[in-house]
Order: structure tokens, then sequence, then C-alpha cells
């Protein structure tokens, strides 16, 4: 199955320690969508926003790297599951389910975040643009 990465899960040793059988395939970009952070975790998270992408990291995962996805990601409870199409291709990512006002997110995590930017090889513009919330 195919899974998109946009926040922590973009860290290719934390995404590889969590899912054994994950493969990095290729940087997409998910369009009308913007990138932001919440919640009492202040974790990543996307909203519907015309006009606006949110790169990432497209990933192959199994049913096994997906039951763990599931458990890091507090599944249905924080967040759910969201498909999408790319190029007739069915893709499973997380969106929060509960859209709480914007939290800066700690440095730890956005370290995590950074390093996996640099591991999908992305730019860090819609990073940066997504900390400025105003």
């Amino acid at each position: 199955m195919l899974y998109f990465a946009y926040g922590s899960n973009l860290n290719h040793f934390q995404m590889k320690r969590r899912c054994k059988d994950s493969v990095f395939l290729k940087k997409i970009n998910l369009k009308n969508f913007k990138l932001t952070f919440r919640s009492k975790y202040r974790a990543a998270d996307i909203e519907s926003k015309k006009n606006s992408i949110v790169p990432g990291g497209l990933f192959e995962i199994s049913k096994s790297d997906e039951k763990k996805l599931d458990v890091y990601e507090d599944f249905p409870t924080l967040y759910k599951k969201y498909y999408f199409y790319y190029y007739g291709k069915k893709v499973m990512t997380y969106i929060m389910v509960n859209k709480s006002p914007f939290k800066f997110p700690t440095e730890r995590y956005l370290n995590v975040v950074k390093r996996g930017y640099k591991d999908c090889g992305l730019d860090n513009k819609h990073l940066n643009k997504a900390l400025v919330c105003f």
C-alpha cells in the first residue's frame, strides 16, 4: 500500500524503526492542502487550502506497517485516515480528527521533521511557512 508522510514520518530512521518493511519511493506534493501543527502533542496536521501544497514522502508500506502507524498516530482518536489518488494509485495518509488551534511544535519534534525534510529532499519553505501561522 502507498502511504504519504508529511510530518515526523518523513524521517527515514524513525520510519524504518517503526515500519520495518517501509520503502521510500519519492517526494510528492499534495495539492490544495496546507501544513500546520496542533493538538496537545503539537504535531503536524494538514488541512484543505486551495492553491496550496504540502510536500511529503511517498512510501510503500506493508499491512503490518500500517497497523504500527495506526498505533503511533493514535488512530482513530487523534488521527483518521484520508485517501487520495496519485496517478491513479490510492494513497493513504492521516489527518487530525479535531482541528484545534495552531500550536508551535516542540524543538525535538521539529528537529525530527526537519531531518525528514532533508532525508526526502524537500524544500523547507513550506515547513517554514507552516511555522509562521499568520
